[in-house]
Formats: C-alpha cells, sequence, structure tokens
C-alpha cells in the first residue's frame, strides 16, 4: 500500500466548500455555541472503508458566527475523503478558524468502533488577548 502523504491527504479535499460566517450581533458578551454532527462519514485513507463519527464542535464567538448550512455542506465534504481521524479533527479546527476567528474552540471527533478500537481526537484554539 502507498504511503499516506499530506498531498493524499490535500487531493482528496480539494473540493471542500468554504465555510460562510455571519455578524454577531451579542460580540461585546462571551456566550458558547455547541454543535453536535452525529452523521459525520469519511473514508480510511489505507483501506478505502468508511469511518462514521459523531463531530462536536463548541466555540465562543468574537465578530463572527458559523452558518450552519455552509457547515453542514462543508462537513458532507468528506463523505469520500480518504483521511485519518486526527487530520479530520485538525482540518475542520483550522478551517473554522480561519472562517470564523472565534474567541476559542473545540473540536471534538468521535469516531465508531472499528477492529476493536474507539477513537476520539480533540483539538483546541483560543484567540491571543
Amino acid at each position: 500500500m502507498e504511503k499516506y502523504t499530506e498531498d493524499h491527504a490535500k487531493s482528496t479535499l480539494q473540493k471542500t466548500p468554504e465555510l460562510e460566517a455571519w455578524p454577531n450581533q451579542y460580540s461585546d458578551r462571551d456566550y458558547e455555541i455547541k454543535i453536535t454532527i452525529p452523521e459525520f462519514t469519511c473514508v480510511c485513507p489505507r483501506t478505502g472503508l468508511p469511518d462514521f463519527a459523531t463531530i462536536r464542535i463548541n466555540y465562543v464567538p468574537d465578530e463572527l458566527c458559523v452558518e450552519l448550512k455552509s457547515l453542514k455542506l462543508y462537513t458532507h465534504s468528506f463523505r469520500d475523503a480518504g483521511i485519518f481521524h486526527e487530520n479530520v479533527a485538525n482540518k475542520i479546527l483550522d478551517d473554522f478558524v480561519k472562517a470564523c476567528e472565534p474567541r476559542k474552540i473545540t473540536v471534538e471527533t468521535d469516531f465508531n468502533v472499528r477492529g476493536g478500537i474507539h477513537t476520539i481526537v480533540s483539538v483546541n484554539y483560543e484567540k491571543e488577548k
């Protein structure tokens, strides 16, 4: 089997739609938005078998909030992508931060058991004050 590379991951996600954002009318206060995506799917880059996960995004917005329909289309674009669990979490975090610049965010990917292994990957970002 060929070795997995960053170029491989990028090539499978070339058509990832951009996340959209809208102005936060309550940017003067901290509040948390919790998003759960219970039907996330992607493909194992080594075996080609489907991976299923629940994605949890908890963030404190700053000037912008993510537009949920764009988030739905964005996450659906992973469906045929051969990508490791760790890369899913980090890519979602990077793209979310780029789109919304939240005060802080945690992305957790909770992948279903496969081959006797349950994987949860959690990544965080906090804007410098």
